[in-house]
């Protein structure tokens, strides 16, 4: 039995939304639940806050610990690259769109979900050097690698350096800062 060109090309393409609603909505709930906790854990912050607040009214604490920040860093690149995903999903949803389009937008997701792995990858190997926390990030060829320490040593810097070649290969910048703990 031979099926007519626009039939094959219709059952790929849903074929292809129903892989992509499943991989949407399995994703995006583990990201939800992430991003519950941390709003629920700067509300009971806040609350701290505001409880030393009314204690003492001669002292007022504004300051983001660390920790928040570096929480706030990463919130703000996973909604960043949620976003890239979406449009992406979106373009490959399109039908009238060129399959070769349809692939580059596949492949720039895959190239993202690669990414945001090294850079976890990265986290938990220059954690695993005695640090307090670590936020990645790779923006093109240059990364960025936000260190909390104690103490600013340029052959921690280097050490940092060496394992972030080591993972990401072919770099042109990686940068190295040192936020003190509070």
């Amino acid at each position: 039995m031979l099926l007519k060109k626009q039939t094959v090309w219709l059952l790929t393409m849903l074929s292809l939304v129903v892989v992509l609603s499943v991989y949407y909505i399995t994703s995006p709930e583990q990201k939800g639940q992430n991003l519950a906790d941390s709003t629920e854990k700067a509300e009971q912050s806040s609350n701290e806050t505001a409880a030393t607040e009314n204690l003492d009214d001669s002292e007022v604490i504004t300051n983001a610990s660390g920790d928040e920040m570096f929480e706030a860093l990463r919130l703000k690149l996973n909604d960043e690259r949620s976003k890239m995903i979406e449009e992406l999903s979106t373009k490959m949803a399109n039908t009238e769109l060129p399959a070769e389009e349809i692939s580059a937008a596949k492949d720039q997701i895959d190239q993202l979900d690669a990414l945001a792995k090294k850079e976890e990858m990265l986290e938990m190997l220059i954690r695993s050097m005695n640090y307090e926390d670590v936020l990645v990030r790779a923006e093109g060829k240059n990364v960025r690698v936000t260190v909390k320490a104690k103490e600013l040593s340029r052959s921690a810097a280097n050490d940092i350096i060496r394992e972030v070649n080591n993972e990401i290969g072919g770099l042109q910048a990686v940068t190295v800062e040192f936020k003190a703990p509070k």
